[in-house]
Formats: C-alpha cells, sequence, structure tokens
C-alpha cells in the first residue's frame, strides 16, 4: 500500500506545470544567476553540462578545451557529451512525466529546438518561461577564460553571436513570460540584481496555470490515485 506521501508525490510538489528555459552564451553567468534567484522555488534543474563536467573529471580528461591536450581527448570527450546529453533527457522525462516544475539551462543558440520544447510542454500543459541572461561580448570572453572548463574564443563569439540573433525571436515567442536579465556587473555583495530576478521569477510561478490540459492531468491523476485534496492553488 502507497503511504499518503507517495500518492501526493507531483501532485503537491510546487510549481508543478512550470517550465523555464535559460538562454545566454558561456560566460554569460546564466547558471549563477538562475541558482541565486529561484533557491527554495522546487524547480528541478535539467543542465548536461554539470553532467558532462563531471564525466570529464572521472576520465581524467582536460576541462579547458583550449589546450592541445584536449584537441587529442576530443574523441573521448564527444563520446561523453553524447552520454551527458542521453543522461539529461532521461532526467528531464522522468520530470515532465511527473509535470514537476523544470530549469532547462541551454545557451539558447539553437531557436527551433526551443521553440519546438516549448510547444511539446505546452501541449502537456505547461506554463513555458525563459531567462536570458545578457553580457556584452568582451564580458562573456573574459568571463569564459575565467572559468573552470573554458572553450575556444572561436565557439564562445559563434555562441554569442547566436544567441543575440535569437532575442527578437524568444520575445515572440515568450511573449510576457521572458525575463531579460543585464548581467554585464555584478558587485559580490549587491543583492540588487538577483533580488530583481527572484521577484520576476516568483511573479511568473504565482500565476495560475490555465491550460485545461494541465487540469485534465490534475484530475485524472487524483482519480487514478485515490486523491481528493487538489493542489494548492488549483
Amino acid at each position: 500500500m502507497k503511504t499518503y506521501h507517495e500518492l501526493q508525490e507531483g501532485l503537491q510538489d510546487p510549481n508543478i506545470f512550470k517550465a523555464f528555459f535559460l538562454a545566454g552564451g558561456p560566460g554569460s553567468g546564466k547558471s549563477f544567476v538562475v541558482k541565486k534567484s529561484s533557491g527554495g522555488a522546487g524547480l528541478k534543474i535539467v543542465n548536461s553540462d554539470d553532467i558532462f563536467e563531471k564525466y570529464l573529471k572521472d576520465a581524467g580528461l582536460e576541462l579547458d578545451m583550449r589546450t592541445k591536450q584536449a584537441e587529442r581527448e576530443e574523441e573521448e570527450r564527444d563520446k561523453l557529451r553524447g552520454h551527458a546529453r542521453d543522461k539529461t533527457a532521461q532526467r528531464k522525462d522522468n520530470y515532465v512525466e511527473g509535470r514537476l516544475g523544470i530549469i532547462i539551462d541551454g545557451t539558447g543558440h539553437d531557436y527551433d529546438k526551443i521553440a519546438r520544447q516549448s510547444i511539446q510542454l505546452k501541449q502537456l500543459g505547461y506554463d513555458t518561461h525563459m531567462i536570458f541572461v545578457n553580457t556584452s561580448l568582451d564580458v562573456a570572453l573574459a568571463r569564459n577564460a575565467k572559468r573552470e572548463r573554458s572553450v575556444p574564443d572561436s565557439v564562445a563569439i559563434k555562441s554569442w553571436n547566436d544567441v543575440q540573433k535569437n532575442l527578437g525571436k524568444f520575445s515572440q515567442h515568450f511573449r510576457g513570460n521572458l525575463i531579460i536579465v543585464d548581467n554585464n556587473e555584478v558587485k559580490k555583495d549587491d543583492g540588487t540584481l538577483f533580488n530583481s530576478v527572484l521577484k520576476q521569477v516568483r511573479g511568473l510561478l504565482k500565476k495560475k496555470v490555465r491550460n485545461p490540459a494541465a487540469s485534465s492531468w490534475i484530475n485524472m491523476e487524483m482519480k487514478r490515485r485515490g486523491v481528493t485534496k487538489k493542489p494548492k492553488g488549483w
């Protein structure tokens, strides 16, 4: 027999049916901004970079991809990157199966991919949003150079340009649900930026999901699990 907690799992998780996409090239600081401004929201982070970096460390491979050693390890690195993406996709599917709130951490260089994922999530009942972390190219390159896992400047520049070109498209797709963060200067002890982003994120999270597919799923799950108490806010 399932416990009360097991019956409520997923249904009572905070911010179910909420999905945030991240956009920002290498060195934009997007992961740091989001971790500082979304803590305690109960959102599951989907990030293949974290898994990829762990695989590299476990395999004893070079993290700085600007080095000659990294070039020699390219084939093995590509295999690990593929494994990391597969693992990330599996995690995401598990979160989505329970309709949990998620943050999909990516660069945002491929608009079509993000738009396709956003549409698929909407069809399942999700509200989708984007946090676009913006910096100048100079700042992005300087920060990339200081990262433990840095990419060549040519890669960082291409990614930055691709992301910038997609901003207009993102504005249209996530109309009313797009947060643009200027992360060019963040003073160590100044929480103004993070408080501002936190306030905007909380505002989007407070919006009631009105997608009929979400209500249908909740009613179906309540009936399947024999639960009579609706999730908070529904």
